[in-house]
């Protein structure tokens, strides 16, 4: 299996240029720096991996569009992508995915389909053989991970006595990009990916050395909705040739991460976007200068009022 190289990364960084926002490393204390990728227009770092794997669709092949399966972030991705790309989107949600998520979807310009949380990879394959449309998965493809490598670029680049970069985990596609450009260019980083203790199984996979799968309904029981997905083969391959470690944290401690992260730097994250700094704060971690990816900031206002009190 062919694993996503620096040249991949730099190329995506490239095409991307000119429709992704190169977000600062804002101080969260002396010893973490957070990455607030909710400052990209779709407010996730989602747009960095669909715009480099829409941007490389053949010509001839643009007019039937995309589709795309999520659980939100990805879909307001690829339908931002989409739209400034000129092509039609097609997007599936579960239905526990939140309003605000498929609301922005839907304003991008995409047609988005809600179904049941185990039926949104066949709905989309359905629609892709309707259409003969082009299918964008969220994680499990070389150009999107190559995407969300390009923070790993950044990161090397704006702080280069780095130590830790920890980086939250779902299908993977986040980690394999930045765990392949980080340790390609600091091969001492320690790369620590991040889950919720109620959607573990990477961790559980890390711990066995092998991929262990968790029912889709035991994953859905966490509130970090973008962290619900497994890993594929692809990405388990990058988590495996390049990650140090894999830890979790429990729901009360990834709300009060939301919490200190609105209080100390004034940014808002989402419950995903938050785990990596839960982590940081609870968690016995390495010495020296950390990174905490917050992935989005796509977050209810209801939620986000309940956790700020």
């Amino acid at each position: 299996m062919r694993l996503v190289t620096l040249e991949d990364v730099h190329a995506a960084a490239a095409a991307i240029a000119p429709h992704v926002v190169h977000t600062p490393l804002l101080p969260f204390d002396s010893g973490l720096w957070i990455k607030p990728e909710s400052l990209q227009p779709i407010g996730a770092f989602k747009q960095r991996g669909a715009v480099n794997a829409l941007s490389r669709i053949p010509s001839e092949d643009r007019a039937r569009g995309v589709v795309a399966y999520s659980s939100g972030n990805h879909a307001q991705a690829v339908a931002y992508a989409a739209k400034i790309l000129g092509m039609p989107a097609a997007i599936v949600v579960p239905n526990n995915t939140p309003q605000i998520k498929i609301d922005a979807t839907l304003a991008h310009g995409a047609e988005v389909f809600v179904v049941g949380i185990t039926e949104r990879e066949s709905r989309a394959y359905e629609l892709v053989e309707e259409r003969k449309a082009t299918l964008i998965p969220p994680f499990d493809h070389p150009d999107v991970i190559a995407g969300q490598g390009t923070i790993g670029l950044e990161i090397c680049a704006d702080l280069p006595d780095v130590a830790t970069v920890l980086v939250p985990v779902s299908g993977g596609g986040l980690i394999s990009g930045v765990a392949a450009a980080v340790k390609s260019l600091r091969p001492n980083v320690r790369v620590i990916g991040v889950e919720p203790e109620l959607a573990g199984d990477t961790a559980a996979s890390f711990a066995a050395g092998e991929l262990v799968r968790w029912d889709a309904h035991d994953r859905a029981r966490t509130s970090a909705d973008g962290l619900r997905a497994e890993a594929s083969e692809l990405t388990w391959a990058h988590i495996r040739e390049y990650v140090d470690d894999v830890v979790t944290v429990s729901e009360d401690e990834i709300r009060d991460a939301v919490k200190q992260i609105a209080r100390r730097t004034r940014v808002v994250s989402e419950t995903s976007g938050a785990v990596a700094v839960a982590a940081y704060l609870n968690r016995d971690l390495p010495a020296g200068p950390a990174v905490a990816i917050v992935s989005g900031g796509n977050i209810e206002p209801t939620l986000l009022a309940s956790i700020l009190g």
